[in-house]
């Protein structure tokens, strides 16, 4: 079975409850807000800053904000940042394992083409697209402030 492993899956909860306030976020208040254990949340935010998804702020009020704007961070970019590149086998171009047939390999460079197609669909849906409608965890959505007078 193909799936990202649980580590992203946080990564991806925790980046959908910064960009739903784009505000600075500790780790705790992230861990508390998501469920996420705190060492966990650390560790994620460590990665996901590395890979340029979040920017840290030091200080008494410091944490994290995301690093681009949530329609501008992928589905790839979260997986990459906290499982490194894309790569459905060894011998894909982005694999950074070796495959012991190669040479014999009837499939050889085969795989580059369904690792292509699946690295552009996750490419097509943004952090953006994933918090969309999404309520916090149990905690229902604010309501939109309509900032047109009515006139009636």
């Amino acid at each position: 079975m193909f799936k990202v492993n649980k580590l992203t899956d946080y990564a991806t909860v925790v980046l959908i409850e910064i960009a739903r306030n784009n505000v600075v976020r500790s780790s705790q208040h992230l861990s508390e807000r998501t469920g996420i254990p705190l060492p966990t949340v650390a560790k994620l935010m460590k990665s996901l800053n590395k890979g340029g998804l979040v920017v840290s702020q030091r200080g008494a009020g410091g944490g994290y904000v995301l690093g681009r704007q949530p329609a501008e961070i992928t589905v790839a970019d979260v997986i990459q940042a906290v499982e490194g590149p894309i790569a459905l086998t060894a011998c894909a171009d982005t694999s950074d394992e070796s495959c012991g047939i190669q040479s014999v390999c009837p499939v050889q460079g085969k795989w580059n083409k369904v690792n292509t197609a699946v690295r552009a669909a996750l490419n097509e849906v943004t952090l953006a697209d994933m918090a969309e409608d999404v309520a916090a965890f149990g905690i229902p959505p604010r309501p939109q402030i309509n900032t047109q007078a009515r006139a009636e």
